[in-house]
């Protein structure tokens, strides 16, 4: 995962930004990523992993509404995830995901459905994906196109210094 996790690392660097990270599905495996580049600490700030639906609300202030009406596997609670962390550390951008890796359905969504929210001074996106795999396969593959959702953000964020 070295690719996707060393270029947000050289766009919030050079911006001078910061990140913080929410999960659910992915268990702490993005923090994982994104503190296993040396540096890290220049633009990581922390996360939670709120595996538990409790957790999302009392920690990240997903309303009660939103896990009601669209429930946590929804691009609602992704994003109000990403806000949630990014309010919390006081970073620049929150990114979270969210979803079900398996191996049995949740909220009537199969294994693979999940989504990552994106908050930011002038953002708050989710992406939707659709992974197919094992469990670990979901949950990787899931950091991964996280990385890649951010990098595009922070890419189109970016001032030109030409």
């Amino acid at each position: 995962m070295a690719e996707p996790v060393q270029h947000v690392h050289e766009l919030l660097r050079a911006a001078g930004q910061t990140v913080a990270t929410a999960e659910s599905l992915t268990g702490g495996r993005l923090a994982a990523a994104l503190t296993d580049v040396p540096g890290a600490s220049d633009v990581y700030v922390g996360g939670v992993v709120t595996y538990a639906t409790e957790l999302k609300a009392s920690l990240l202030g997903v309303s009660e509404q939103v896990i009601a009406e669209h429930g946590v596997v929804s691009p609602q609670c992704a994003q109000a995830m990403a806000a949630g962390v990014r309010a919390l550390t006081g970073a620049t951008y929150g990114v979270a995901t969210t979803g079900v890796a398996g191996p049995s359905s949740q909220e009537g969504k199969p294994p693979g459905t999940v989504f990552v929210g994106i908050a930011g001074p002038d953002l708050v996106a989710a992406v939707a994906l659709e992974l197919r795999g094992k469990r670990a396969q979901i949950q990787d593959r899931t950091c991964r196109e996280a990385l890649t959702a951010f990098a595009q953000v922070l890419q189109r964020e970016e001032t030109p210094l030409r």
